[in-house]
């Protein structure tokens, strides 16, 4: 787990409005929450029982609607 110490910005009432973080923290996060939705997609594609198409056919079917 990554150990995040962000620094925050309040509005006059002490609320926290926002977080600061250091760059190397954020790229950290941003590097996660992207594998995680790597993640996320490989899953549902493997849900997914529809019948692969062949790379090939594929693009052959988008070349021939290109032309049409």
């Amino acid at each position: 787990m990554i150990a995040i110490n962000p620094k925050y910005i309040t509005n006059e009432k002490g609320d926290k409005i926002s977080a600061i973080l250091p760059m190397k923290d954020y790229k950290k996060m941003i590097s996660i929450i992207e594998e995680f939705e790597d993640i996320k997609l490989f899953d549902e594609s493997m849900s997914d029982k529809t019948k692969a198409v062949p790379m090939d056919k594929a693009f052959a079917q988008i070349e021939e609607k290109s032309i049409s």
